[in-house]
């Protein structure tokens, strides 16, 4: 059976924010060694993928990040994939040439029944 320990801060409850790890001393003791929550890469808000070129970090190390490791120099970057952005930019493209195909049909009715 594993020696009873005390955690070493204040927070006495084990929640996900108070995980601890025990750790043998040199001196032979055992201690608790609190560990870091888990970093989760940054994910493609269409596709659900890991974002390519984005340091994976906790919210606070993010914050003091430079701009250049938390984007990727293009529309949408830090936010989407590349795949996401161009199925949206071949999206609109197609969107607008089915309303222009359409404009040219209605166009042409109209020319046939006057």
């Amino acid at each position: 059976m594993s020696p009873r320990l005390t955690y070493r801060r204040r927070h006495s409850y084990n929640t996900k924010s108070n995980k601890v790890r025990i750790k043998r001393t040199p001196g032979g003791r055992l201690v608790y060694h609190y560990l870091k929550k888990r970093v989760k890469p940054t994910k493609c808000g269409d596709t659900g993928s890991k974002l390519h070129g984005i340091t994976a970090a906790r919210p606070k190390k993010l914050m003091s990040l430079p701009a250049y490791k938390k984007k990727v120099s293009r529309a949408y970057g830090g936010c989407l994939s590349a795949k996401a952005v161009r199925m949206r930019i071949i999206r609109a493209f197609l969107i607008e040439e089915q309303k222009i195909v359409h404009r040219v049909l209605k166009a042409q009715q109209g020319g046939k029944k006057k």
